[in-house]
């Protein structure tokens, strides 16, 4: 049974994944920011393995899925945070593709958060 940070942790990963990867095209500064999540988020590299490990063998629906479960297992503190995180990488790459913007805005609604809390609280983290 994980911890509910590790749940947190685990469904971040899996909607950064999504994102970085909704171009169809992952740049180096994508790549980047997923570590710097990885390090800002204190993700052990086991757990950030097993991520690493289930997505190879999952569908982006089944990602979607359980990233999104996982993080609406959260408070409300832990989901404006993913969502700050990823709105910071959507950005990353100079390029915020339709269907990032997509993801990003379909995701927020199923999490019942609302777009300029997480743009407020993105203003609070570090650049990637």
């Amino acid at each position: 049974m994980k911890t509910s940070q590790e749940n947190f942790q685990l469904g971040l990963l899996y909607l950064v994944h999504l994102l970085i990867n909704a171009d169809g095209v992952v740049n180096e500064d994508e790549t980047r920011a997923l570590l710097k999540v990885k390090n800002k988020e204190n993700i052990t590299q086991s757990l950030f393995d097993e991520f690493q490990n289930d997505v190879k063998n999952r569908k982006p629906k089944e990602i979607y899925q359980q990233g999104i479960e996982l993080i609406n297992h959260c408070d409300d503190a832990m989901k404006l945070r993913a969502f700050a995180h990823l709105y910071k990488i959507s950005e990353v790459d100079g390029n915020v593709h339709v269907k990032e913007v997509r993801l990003l805005l379909y995701s927020l609604k199923m999490a019942d958060i609302e777009f300029n809390d997480v743009v407020a609280e993105a203003h609070k983290l570090l650049n990637y």
